[in-house]
């Protein structure tokens, strides 16, 4: 599993708001301890709110906001959208503004943490990353509200899926999309720089029982309720 791939797994288990222990995260995971000690650092650096120290546990806090400003996720998006553009962009003094904007926004602490984070979305996901999942986010958004049905084709997947989008997540820069998936049966998490293609199908959805955004909430925290066996 590439190390974006398990960052994002650990947000996921993190977001039902409850304390985990870096033991329990790591067994999930198949990886040490250490290295979610680590991970959990690499997160809290690049601007995702959680909280924990080793030993305690971790637990992730309120959405991110920038005092005296509540930001919507839409004015978010557009937001890293221009820090994206400029920080791909070919002048090293734009570079430089927009590592600096970066900074001063750093240095004011979001008011559901008492310290600053360091590199506010810069220290896991590069700017290329971020800036190819804004492609789609309009779509997706439309999709979202209208309760249509999507086709979306990921990297590395040869068929698309079919799926009922739910909803959209912001992670420290890395947006991802709730759906339930037509082809698996199931609830998928998705990342919106993967998606290669997203097509808008004429086709509405309504609730199911089983298929909809409470259900999935519901899933993810009896999850994280199920005993663990020892060994």
């Amino acid at each position: 599993m590439r190390r974006s791939d398990r960052l994002l797994e650990m947000v996921q288990i993190l977001r039902d708001g409850r304390v985990h222990l870096a033991r329990d995260i790591a067994a999930r995971l198949g990886v040490t301890a250490r290295t979610i000690y680590r991970d959990m650092e690499a997160l809290m650096a690049s601007g995702v709110p959680v909280r924990g120290t080793k030993g305690l546990g971790y637990a992730m806090t309120a959405p991110v906001t920038l005092p005296p400003l509540n930001l919507t996720m839409t004015e978010l998006e557009a937001l890293h959208l221009g820090l994206a553009i400029v920080g791909e962009g070919g002048d090293a003094e734009r570079r430089a503004a927009a590592a600096s904007l970066s900074a001063k926004i750093d240095a004011v602490p979001p008011g559901d943490r008492d310290q600053a984070v360091t590199g506010w979305g810069f220290a896991v996901y590069p700017f290329a990353d971020a800036a190819a999942g804004f492609t789609h986010m309009p779509a997706l958004r439309a999709a979202i509200r209208a309760r249509q049905k999507l086709r979306l084709q990921m990297a590395g997947e040869e068929a698309p899926r079919k799926v009922r989008p739910l909803e959209l997540d912001y992670w420290g820069r890395v947006w991802t999309v709730t759906c339930w998936c037509e082809a698996s049966r199931g609830f998928k998490t998705l990342r919106a720089d993967r998606i290669e293609t997203a097509e808008v199908l004429p086709e509405l959805f309504v609730d199911e029982i089983g298929k909809t955004l409470t259900d999935f909430r519901a899933r993810t925290t009896a999850h994280d309720r199920e005993p663990r066996s020892c060994h």
